[in-house]
């Protein structure tokens, strides 16, 4: 028997695709994520076996050769006439049973997930059942497969609202019309699914390596969060580095009533909002102001790598939360040390600390509770909080350099600073009241 998928598309054109994703991304990622999507589906309805139509709109040789360098020549491409979309599927399917096929399925594209089993499924369904859909799970359908034209399939007045399948199902049961199932899956519409999308790559090996999940990977956004107090010092230096990620991502300073020439020494290019002091306090109120999907919470010492949001977004693609391997310019011993130690904590103990550049995703931010608003300890008792919720965090290969000016000078006096922090932990830890602790933070630098 002479089977055929449909795949029935818009041609992804900026800003006539996946609009509602518009106010997220912008018309030409939402059009390239399309593209992705479009080519992963193919792939997958090559491995079936069965002859592939592209159903598609708008109608027109510019459109049809576009769809062709993404989908290559298959069987054959054809543009969707009729009213309103079951008057458009209806007649897709119409024009391919016309050509002699006895099972025929129609499938959207807003479906990434989509595996050759299922359609292998979906075929097999149709030996038994009039009518084989593949459910999403917000109330409509990715996938209808028929034995012969059905008008009755398509009778509904309105599509894209949560009934769809199950108000089709009512009307092909009072027509005797038997139905079966295949998979169910999610479609990509709204930043909600895709978000969604973006935590099951994290545990589904396979869909990090298609190219919708390398592509949802590449345009996660960042915002580098910059908490300030008087840092006169190291502050252009810092805008001198950040230079080459304008325009790449967001960038705020976040300053908590600097005395000295701070802020007037920011470019005005950069954005800058104002706190109370304390680090906890300042991180959370950028992270409020802030709107990208991942939140990179950056010290004014701190020297980045090369092409550090890459390296954010290859740990992000595996893991909700990490930072960056931390080093030293310093040459002496102890502070190689304090290196090795705090690059291996992270693995051993779950646990990390501002000065590494710590990134999270945005929900997971915010439902951890955020910074703890507390004189000092914030990141280490948010890294308790990951922990506690069990949280894995993830590593970059490349290193953040970070200033070692809390250090005094000599070998002794930095191993006597460097026991000293581990004490205040432990007495953290333990329960002792957080402004001694911060008092003898105060102490030692």
């Amino acid at each position: 028997m002479k089977q055929a998928i449909i795949i029935f598309t818009r041609v992804p054109v900026p800003g006539k695709t996946k609009t509602r994703l518009m106010n997220t991304l912008t018309p030409r990622q939402c059009a390239k994520l399309h593209i992705c999507f479009l080519k992963d589906i193919c792939r997958e309805c090559e491995k079936c076996g069965a002859d592939i139509f592209i159903c598609h709109t708008p109608d027109g040789e510019k459109e049809q050769r576009l769809l062709k360098e993404i989908m290559g020549e298959q069987k054959g491409y054809f543009g969707q006439q009729g009213e309103h979309l079951g008057e458009r599927m209806h007649r897709a399917f119409e024009e391919v049973f016309s050509r002699g096929y006895g099972q025929c399925i129609l499938i959207g594209t807003d479906i990434p997930e989509l595996r050759f089993g299922y359609l292998k499924q979906a075929f097999k369904v149709l030996e038994n059942r009039d009518v084989v859909f593949g459910k999403t799970y917000d109330g409509g359908y990715y996938l209808i497969g028929l034995k012969k034209p059905c008008p009755e399939a398509f009778g509904l007045g309105r599509y894209g609202h949560g009934h769809v399948l199950e108000d089709t199902v009512k009307i092909l049961s009072q027509a005797g019309i038997t139905v079966g199932y295949t998979k169910k899956l999610w479609d990509i519409d709204t930043l909600s699914d895709l978000k969604e999308y973006r935590k099951r790559m994290q545990t589904r090996e396979s869909l990090k390596h298609r190219k919708t999940g390398q592509y949802v990977t590449q345009i996660a956004s960042v915002s580098i969060i910059i908490p300030i107090y008087n840092e006169e010092k190291d502050i252009e230096k810092l805008q001198e580095r950040l230079k080459v990620l304008q325009g790449e991502c967001e960038i705020l300073f976040v300053d908590g009533g600097s005395t000295d020439r701070t802020l007037e020494l920011i470019d005005p290019g950069y954005r800058v909002i104002h706190s109370e002091k304390g680090r906890g306090k300042q991180m959370n109120a950028g992270a409020k102001a802030s709107c990208g999907d991942i939140l990179f919470f950056l010290h004014c010492d701190s020297e980045l790598p090369e092409r550090p949001l890459e390296e954010i977004r290859r740990v992000m693609r595996d893991y909700r939360a990490g930072c960056f391997g931390i080093a030293f310019h310093s040459r002496n011993f102890f502070m190689f040390t304090c290196r090795v130690i705090s690059n291996h904590r992270i693995k051993d103990r779950k646990v990390m600390f501002g000065d590494q550049g710590i990134f999270i995703d945005r929900e997971l931010f915010f439902e951890a509770g955020m910074f703890p608003e507390i004189p000092i300890m914030e990141d280490y008792q948010f890294s308790l909080a990951l922990k506690e919720m069990q949280v894995k965090l993830g590593m970059t290969g490349k290193r953040i350099y970070t200033s070692d000016r809390r250090f005094p000078k000599g070998t002794i006096p930095k191993l006597k600073l460097m026991w000293k922090m581990n004490r205040l932990r432990s007495m953290y830890r333990k329960g002792f009241p957080i402004e001694k602790i911060s008092d003898m933070y105060r102490d030692v630098r």
